[in-house]
């Protein structure tokens, strides 16, 4: 018998154990403030926390409005008057807005590359009411 057929064999079957561990790594948000979904009054944080630490050069994230109570028309509109900040080994990243947020629906919009280098992108929403 030969040995290089076992091998192929093997490793045909450990292929599709080994990826689910794989997909697991990538970087998400595992929790955020506020809470995905949630309504809150009006904020000046909205925070992130990431599954692992990831490359600050790597990040960018955006806060977006996608609705205004009583404007059926209202356009997305970028929010631009916040700064960033990191913390909790690079896990943590903070906007801090210079005035809260006004009733609302929002989004965050976000992508970054954690330490296996994979750039991943995500989507976390909230209301402010």
């Amino acid at each position: 018998m030969k040995l290089l057929p076992l091998i192929s064999l093997a490793a045909a079957f450990a292929a599709p154990i080994a990826l689910p561990i794989a997909a697991e790594a990538h970087t998400k948000v595992v929790s955020s403030t506020p809470a995905e979904g949630a309504t809150v009054g009006k904020t000046k944080v909205v925070t992130l926390n990431f599954s692992e630490a990831l490359l600050p050069p790597t990040v960018a994230a955006s806060l977006v409005m996608t609705a205004m109570p009583g404007m059926p028309n209202h356009g997305e509109m970028a929010i631009r008057n916040f700064t960033t900040t990191w913390s909790n080994s690079n896990r943590t990243m903070t906007l801090k807005l210079k005035q809260p947020l006004r009733a609302g629906t929002y989004e965050v919009r976000w992508q970054a590359a954690g330490a296996d280098g994979h750039r991943m992108n995500g989507v976390t929403h909230f209301v402010v009411s």
